[in-house]
């Protein structure tokens, strides 16, 4: 009986390997297709867009695959010089905050000095033409490639032989459905729109740092923004102020956090406060600018973090700071959020959402706050313990699939 078992799991395991590497490799061979484009200034493409098909699942993948190759920079030739900060903004489907967002962008102090890159996981015509209409900095979109939008019926989208969520593992197994054998820890089966932020989270991150022409010669931070956000006018000289004090009190500091959930609660008092601690989740998951040293930390526990059964990249990266990252992540964290969180609905709120009372509110906050913008210099109000804090696993991130098909983000993109 054991023999049999061990067959039938080998077997298994070969069969997602041959899926995840048809995958893969069906992306590289779309990606060299193309002719290779000419190049300006730090790798910065000056081809013309690609432009989108949307007409069938087929030519909108395509189009996925060669916008990702081409890397087409939007108003490049407006804005020649290098840029000085790069945001990086995931993207899903919530078009009314993404314009948020942008409008709050657009109001920034020099953002002219930024590039914005967008990472997708939906693809619409609405969405492009709302980056697309930025005219203020340079703008990238990169395309997550295995978005469960180009695959509808199979892996990593929802495939129909794929188990029920709540059916037990016993019953599973005797259905025969397709990953009887991984429920997470808590006996759920995967939900694919549920795996796909974590998915494209650490794609995104790779891709960023390994991939984009554009960053070539970059050598500072790169602040993760999600559609959701909007940043407060100071947000780039509070960056600016940060790396100094940075330099001169804490080189240790790993993280860089811009945002804090509190809103603008007691900001006149917090405006030029930071305090440095350990990286967490619930605090430090908004306005989180990384180094590429600290990428390549990250990029060594690849195993951990696509193993690990938790769908929330964030509770995922907590768990790695002092586990696989030996040394817990060191935080210089604002205490006068520049970043604030507009979305009202997200992965588990999906009804009553109202994007112009969020616009309304935040435009309130940003009047409440203006004249304690742009502090002159940075105070530190304390320093915490810097120390591995650990918490139960939220699960989600059982079955095998994901497992491998994350992992090779690393190795093959």
């Amino acid at each position: 009986m054991r023999i049999r078992l061990v067959k039938r799991n080998l077997v298994a395991l070969v069969a997602v390997s041959l899926v995840v590497v048809t995958l893969l490799f069906s992306t590289r061979v779309l990606i060299v297709s193309e002719d290779r484009p000419s190049t300006g200034q730090l790798g910065v493409k000056v081809n013309p867009a690609v432009r989108f098909r949307y007409g069938t699942l087929a030519e909108l993948t395509e189009s996925v695959f060669n916008a990702n190759f081409k890397q087409c920079v939007i108003n490049a030739e407006r804005f020649p010089v290098d840029p000085q900060l790069v945001l990086v903004v995931q993207v899903h489907n919530r078009p009314e905050y993404l314009r948020l967002l942008i409008k709050s962008l657009e109001r920034a102090a020099e953002v002219h000095s930024f590039l914005l890159i967008f990472s997708h996981d939906y693809f619409s015509e609405e969405i492009d033409a709302i980056v697309q209409g930025i005219t203020f900095c340079k703008v990238l979109q990169i395309y997550f490639p295995f978005s469960t939008q180009l695959y509808p019926s199979g892996f990593p989208g929802k495939d129909p032989r794929d188990c029920p969520r709540d059916i037990s593992k016993d019953a599973a197994l005797k259905t025969g459905c397709l990953n009887a054998e991984h429920p997470d820890s808590y006996g759920h089966y995967r939900e694919a729109f549920i795996t796909q932020t974590k998915h494209h989270w650490w794609w995104k991150l790779h891709f960023v740092w390994e991939r984009v022409q554009a960053l070539q010669g970059y050598r500072g931070f790169v602040v993760f923004l999600e559609e959701d956000n909007y940043i407060l006018p100071d947000f780039y000289h509070f960056y600016k102020a940060m790396l100094e004090f940075r330099k001169s009190n804490c080189p240790e500091c790993d993280v860089l956090a811009l945002g804090n959930h509190n809103g603008v609660t007691e900001f006149t008092n917090l405006s030029n406060k930071v305090l440095t601690t350990g990286w967490m989740s619930t605090k430090h998951n908004i306005g989180m600018a990384l180094s590429r040293e600290v990428y390549y930390k990250l990029m060594g526990c690849n195993e951990a973090y696509c193993t690990y059964d938790d769908y929330n990249w964030d509770w995922t990266l907590q768990h790695l700071s002092g586990t696989c990252v030996s040394k817990p992540l060191k935080v210089l964290a604002a205490q006068g959020s520049r970043v604030l969180h507009t979305g009202d609905c997200g992965l588990h709120q999906k009804e009553n959402c109202r994007p112009e009372w969020a616009a309304q509110k935040a435009e309130e906050q940003i009047k409440t706050v203006k004249d304690s913008l742009f502090p002159a210099a940075l105070l530190l109000s304390r320093a915490e313990a810097v120390e591995h804090k650990p918490h139960v696993n939220n699960g989600g991130w059982g079955d095998i699939r994901d497992h491998i098909l994350c992992k090779n983000y690393a190795e093959r993109l």
